[in-house]
């Protein structure tokens, strides 16, 4: 059996396989996934054969929004999402594999026509690099053969040049990034870097939606090694609690585990792994400024911890900064906190800094841990209205 080294073979390993995946349905791609009919009705039956997912990202989407799929494939969940934001929204798919993108865009217009609007694109790139435009790299190098060592600068140059001046997804540019079982086929090198990527394109309170395959334990290095597990879905498979833990380290927040399945898809070697889908929200960027604003825990925990280890007792008005207070009013926090708002409203260009750093450790005494409330502050809700 050929063993893989290093990311290019993976990369090799992966795109034979979903070439041919392209071609011929292959069952062993796929984990069961329950699709709304609503929306499959639309779409060709060579996409739908063709589909290799484990979940459906696209039943977290709202009308108007921009989507960005990675590894798009045939392009079934972004034809799905289309049709959930509507024609006042826009999807964006990226594949990397020639053949699955054929597929994809050969499907479009047909797609289009039966919903009533086309606002679905397919871009050729790769997922840990979402500024490089490769379809418009061949157009160049169609022209600009690199023949030798001395053509390589001007490579260098114009994929620079693409980069900074053309990217393929630009900076915080989409609202949700959707993906359906890809992560796990980058190579393990790259993944960091995919993950920054996904939080760099997506705007200021957007939001991933992730379905992909992981594992119980760490993946050992005799499967990673093998390229029919790494085509498959298995090899590059994050361990559950690392998968988690990859969003909070690229800058996330509010992630959540909405849906992990409790039988394994494949047991392999002892191995279990199965599907998940996380959400996880961009926003807590920025510096902390105190607008006099609070917060109150409503439960239903003693205690909880955030991501940046700040402390909340249930029933406790606890000091936060006005990043913090619009992040907890959000609708990834929705029903968790109660918002109170100061007597009298804080100029934000005169607002002085807020000291965010956390405590020492998650007491049990609310009154010694929680942060002082200072001044007079009143809950956000209608006071005009009464309680009776």
């Amino acid at each position: 059996m050929t063993q893989l080294s290093n990311p290019i073979e993976v990369q090799a390993a992966v795109a034979e396989r979903y070439s041919a995946g392209a071609q011929a349905v292959e069952q062993a791609l796929c984990c069961p996934v329950d699709y709304d009919p609503r929306f499959l009705a639309a779409i060709p039956a060579e996409v739908l054969d063709r589909d290799y997912g484990c979940g459906d990202p696209s039943r977290y989407l709202t009308e108007g929004e921009t989507v960005l799929d990675l590894g798009s494939g045939g392009g079934k969940i972004c034809f799905i999402a289309s049709q959930v934001v509507g024609a006042a929204g826009r999807v964006i798919g990226i594949d990397v594999n020639d053949d699955m993108l054929a597929l994809a865009r050969g499907a479009a217009p047909d797609v289009a026509a039966t919903v009533g609007h086309g606002n679905v694109e397919f871009r050729k790139g790769r997922i840990q690099d979402l500024a490089l435009d490769l379809d418009a790299l061949d157009g160049w190098l169609a022209g600009h053969p690199v023949t030798d060592v001395t053509s390589l600068p001007a490579m260098e140059a114009e994929v620079q040049r693409l980069r900074t001046e053309a990217p393929l997804v630009a900076d915080a540019s989409v609202d949700a990034v959707v993906s359906n079982c890809v992560l796990n086929l980058v190579a393990t090198e790259h993944k960091d870097a995919m993950f920054g990527e996904v939080y760099r394109v997506l705007r200021r309170g957007g939001r991933a939606v992730i379905s992909d395959i992981v594992s119980d334990v760490e993946v050992p290095e005799h499967l990673r090694a093998d390229p029919d597990l790494w085509s498959g879905c298995i090899s590059g498979a994050y361990q559950e609690e690392a998968f988690l833990a990859a969003f909070e380290r690229a800058g996330f927040h509010a992630v959540l585990l909405d849906k992990r399945d409790s039988a394994p898809w494949r047991v392999v070697d002892g191995v279990e792994f199965r599907s998940v889908t996380v959400i996880a929200y961009k926003g807590k960027q920025g510096e902390c400024r105190d607008h006099g604003q609070a917060v109150i825990y409503k439960g239903p925990f003693k205690a909880v911890l955030d991501d940046d280890e700040h402390v909340f007792h249930r029933g406790v008005p606890t000091a936060v900064c006005a990043k913090s207070f619009d992040i907890y009013g959000s609708d990834a926090y929705a029903g968790a906190f109660e918002l109170l708002a100061p007597a009298e409203p804080v100029d934000p260009a005169t607002a002085p800094l807020f000291d965010c750093a956390p405590p020492t450790g998650l007491t049990t005494d609310g009154a010694a841990a929680r942060r002082t409330v200072s001044g007079l502050i009143t809950s956000n809700r209608d006071t005009a209205t009464g309680c009776c």
